[in-house]
């Protein structure tokens, strides 16, 4: 997320000082939203075994992670507004109505998605808000990000869900189930490359062509040869296709706004 942030802006034209400050930003928010999620599921994730987690496993308190969470959260605000205050309220509402809200408990809904959408989502206004006179960021941008969020999230959870599922977490891909998240993951993120690649006035480039092209050749494979409910053909067809969506909007980052 923070590579993606700072390559897209240094593509805007946010230049090398204001780029690093976009990927400072994304970093401490990012690491809040990280560190919030393993305090507060410090228990769940401790009945399910979870040794890559230190608040888990006892090493750390989550009293201590909580505090670090906070700390974060609390760096990002002066980071954020080192590009402005719309570009700060821009990208505090995607940590906050985004990230947080998705910790605090959007994750156990049916409504989860909504919180990778409006985080990724407010990445292209971050960027562009702290560009020479605040422009907002054009449609096709802040959808396609939206997009590229809710392939992310339902990527993100496959390894988890047994574990989600037995702890009560009932997030949508939960919900869905395995094989039906390895299915649709790839055609959300398929969408979000389409969409960048379409949706600019104009033509399409053929570099546009060529990914979009590759994106839904490797959606195809994946639909025609999914597996069982453990294959992994899916879920590398989704990174691979996040990959190329990446790539794009790196492309497309001088017609943001």
């Amino acid at each position: 997320m923070t590579l993606f942030a700072t390559a897209v802006a240094a593509a805007a034209g946010r230049g090398p000082a204001g780029s690093a400050g976009v990927g400072a930003a994304v970093l401490a928010g990012q690491l809040s939203i990280g560190w919030c999620n393993d305090a507060v599921d410090a228990r769940r994730d401790a009945a399910v075994g979870r040794s890559d987690k230190p608040a888990a496993t006892g090493e750390v308190p989550p009293s201590h992670v909580g505090k670090a969470a906070g700390g974060a959260l609390a760096a990002c605000v002066p980071l954020s507004l080192l590009g402005g205050p719309a570009a700060a309220a821009a990208h505090l509402t995607g940590v906050l109505a985004g990230g947080w809200a998705y910790d605090l408990g959007l994750k156990r809904t049916v409504w989860s998605p909504a919180a990778y959408a409006i985080g990724f989502g407010a990445l292209p206004a971050f960027i562009t808000l702290g560009l020479p006179g605040s422009p907002w960021p054009v449609w096709w941008a802040t959808t396609g990000a939206a997009l590229l969020g809710v392939g992310a999230h339902l990527v993100n959870v496959l390894p988890d869900l047994d574990a989600d599922r037995a702890t009560g977490v009932r997030g949508l891909p939960q919900r869905m189930g395995g094989r039906k998240v390895r299915l649709v993951a790839p055609f959300v993120l398929l969408g979000a490359v389409a969409v960048v690649a379409l949706g600019p006035p104009g033509p399409a480039r053929p570099l546009d062509w060529a990914v979009l092209g590759s994106a839904a050749a490797a959606t195809a494979a994946g639909v025609v040869r999914p597996g069982g409910e453990g294959s992994a053909v899916p879920f590398r067809t989704a990174i691979g296709v996040a990959g190329l969506a990446v790539a794009l909007f790196v492309s497309r980052g001088g017609s943001l706004a």
